[in-house]
């Protein structure tokens, strides 16, 4: 009974070991939520879901305090060192006084420049309009007519910019199901289809910002003007790398929406991630990815909580 006993705890031993060094291997990534004028909360859980289903990364989410506990956001410190990438879910544009302290700003900064990566995800290019950094950061964002450059796509895939003060603030129409148009041979898109289709998406109109530094990976036509803007698009600030896109949207009342069942769109996540992590992706593209002509979903979950 007593070698029995040993061996028991032997092997609960290395099982635990093998488990940590598995969980080990798998890339850091921190989920940065507490305010928006989106469903923070579900996209923050969707999203951790969806990249630990695909058993790459490990994910914890850090929830700033709410604006009325001034001392616990003195407190707040999220150690971005420790993870492999960033993803921003928060947005400030319903109310500018809300700002994360100063400190946790040069914190974000150094981890970028000395090799961090940062994803922007869909509304978090709305925020922080007055933080310079974070406008390079982004490159584009949600931002009035004189706050930056605008690019379009011409029929010949060259880049255009429309300068500051020329055009319009940045806008969206109603959400529609749009072609995507891959526009280079990027890793997080590499073997992609030329033209692949997304539901319910918001097509940035003028997106504005420093515009630095800046790939555009994917575009999108806007059927009302003919006009070919940006979807997708990759910075390098310092030595680290930040994507930044418009997919994503998740409004208040959704639930598990479309959006986010959409395979193309959980595959650009899982990628996009993992490239911010270690310039590489390894994720397959899934047999069901969507083409120009269909949308492909995965089932509907609404156990989401963990």
């Amino acid at each position: 009974m007593v070698k029995l006993f040993i061996k028991s705890i032997i092997i609960l031993f290395f099982g635990h070991l093998v488990c940590a060094q598995t969980n080990s291997d798998k890339l850091n990534v921190l989920i940065v939520d507490g305010f928006s004028n989106h469903d923070w909360k579900q996209t923050s859980l969707l999203v951790k879901k969806i990249l630990k289903e695909s058993d790459l990364f490990n994910v914890v989410i850090s929830t700033t305090p709410s604006k009325s506990e001034d001392k616990k956001w003195k407190k707040w410190r999220p150690k971005f060192k420790d993870y492999d990438v960033v993803i921003q879910n928060t947005n400030n544009i319903h109310n500018k006084k809300i700002r994360w302290p100063r400190e946790v700003e040069k914190d974000l900064e150094e981890y970028i420049q000395s090799g961090g990566g940062l994803y922007v995800l869909h509304s978090a290019n709305n925020a922080f309009a007055n933080w310079k950094e974070y406008n390079l950061m982004i490159g584009l964002g949600w931002r009035s007519q004189d706050e930056g450059v605008a690019l379009q796509i011409n029929d010949h895939k060259e880049i255009v910019k429309i300068p500051s003060g020329e055009g319009k603030s940045t806008f969206h129409g109603p959400r529609n199901d749009e072609l995507i148009h891959t526009l280079n041979d990027h890793p997080i898109n590499k073997d992609f289809p030329k033209v692949w289709k997304t539901p319910d998406m918001e097509l940035y109109k003028f997106a504005r910002g420093p515009a630095k530094n800046l790939t555009i990976l994917s575009y999108a036509n806007d059927s009302n003007t003919g006009i070919n803007w940006p979807v997708e698009w990759v910075i390098s600030y310092g030595k680290g790398r930040v994507y930044n896109s418009s997919m994503g949207h998740l409004w208040k009342g959704d639930s598990y929406p479309v959006s986010y069942r959409c395979v193309g769109f959980q595959t650009v996540l899982i990628r996009a991630t993992e490239w911010l992590a270690t310039g590489k992706t390894t994720y397959k593209i899934p047999d069901n990815f969507p083409n120009q002509h269909r949308i492909k979903l995965v089932a509907q979950d609404n156990n989401i909580a963990n």
